[in-house]
């Protein structure tokens, strides 16, 4: 429910930019909540309220262990991770959840946050020297990403990103690729018109069925459920009914209208006519969290003490970067 909320708030932020959107609010979250585990103090708090986390009480010490209530939301959240693993393995589909950490090498963090990074997230340090060879940590880094991401994912971290002054690089990797339950035939993909936000269209390949799907219907929208194999994913498409409708969809997209939406989906027989695409994005995300109310992690007066017992850590940036074909694949980073 947090997380949906998180993903709500941010893609109201992030929809103002041109063009087509895509973005992965989970996988975000997921390498903010390593983040967090270092953070006390107000900034803590910050990030717990913009990511909707569950107020950490025990967080007032500048350098302690983590508190009870820490220990146990991030067990909560690992535990989380570990389920979509344990289900991206079984064969129906490939989910894989992959979480990692870049530290400068002999720079001491705390054996506290490590464990808790570790047993809870899956991350492992991985000792790296920006100081004397920031190119070189960059390079192994985004080759990590590329191999999490099957090769969808390159080039994560820009040039200039990474320098001497950099300490400690978090990364997460998803990777989703999935074939529908009912699949599209490929006799029956056909070039057709397809109206874009504007109200112009374009001539572009179709995937065409008729079958049952679970569907919804508003005064001002319809909502489509395509599941994948084994109907534990699937994929929900909510179409303006307006050409011009997409900006009064995305003002009403709140965690309430959304909940409602879903709730009303009914299985029925639908005519679908769906778009092959395929879409890559990437955002830097730092003024945008910043927006949202998480100033201090960006600040010198950031406290992640609980990295490394000090006050001299801060978020430097926030990398997204998201790939998605349809049918069937999605990829997600960030840094």
């Amino acid at each position: 429910e947090g997380n949906n909320m998180f993903a709500l708030d941010l893609y109201a932020k992030l929809r103002s930019q041109g063009g087509n959107l895509f973005v992965s609010p989970y996988s975000i979250s997921t390498a903010l909540v390593m983040t967090h585990a270092g953070a006390r103090g107000r900034t803590a708090s910050q990030m717990a309220q913009v990511l909707h986390f569950p107020a950490m009480v025990g967080q007032t010490a500048e350098s302690s262990p983590p508190g009870r209530d820490q220990r146990q939301f991030a067990s909560a959240y690992g535990q989380i991770i570990e389920d979509l693993n344990k289900r991206g393995e079984k064969g129906a589909y490939t989910l894989n959840v992959a979480n990692a950490l870049w530290g400068q090498k002999g720079y001491g963090f705390l054996e506290e946050f490590l464990e808790l990074v570790r047993t809870n997230y899956g991350g492992r340090l991985n000792e790296v020297d920006f100081i004397g060879a920031s190119e070189g940590a960059c390079k192994t880094i985004n080759a990590w990403v590329e191999k999490q991401t099957k090769g969808k994912i390159k080039d994560l971290i820009p040039a200039g990103v990474l320098d001497s002054m950099t300490r400690l690089v978090l990364t997460n990797a998803i990777y989703f690729k999935g074939n529908w339950a009912r699949q599209f035939k490929k006799d029956q993909t056909q070039d057709a018109p397809f109206v874009l936000a504007d109200g112009r269209k374009i001539e572009t390949p179709m995937m065409n069925q008729t079958a049952q799907f679970g569907y919804a219907e508003t005064e001002t929208l319809q909502g489509l459920e395509l599941p994948y194999v084994d109907r534990e994913l699937s994929m929900i498409i909510l179409l303006p009914k307006e050409p011009d409708g997409l900006s009064k969809l995305e003002e009403a997209l709140t965690a309430e209208n959304l909940s409602q939406w879903l709730a009303r989906l009914n299985s029925r027989e639908v005519v679908v006519s769906v778009p092959k695409f395929k879409v890559t994005t990437q955002f830097s995300l730092a003024s945008v969290l910043k927006s949202m109310g998480m100033t201090d992690a960006f600040s010198d007066g950031a406290d992640f003490s609980g990295m490394d017992g000090k006050k001299d850590l801060f978020i430097s940036a926030v990398i997204h970067k998201a790939y998605v074909l349809l049918p069937g694949q999605l990829d997600y980073s960030v840094l």
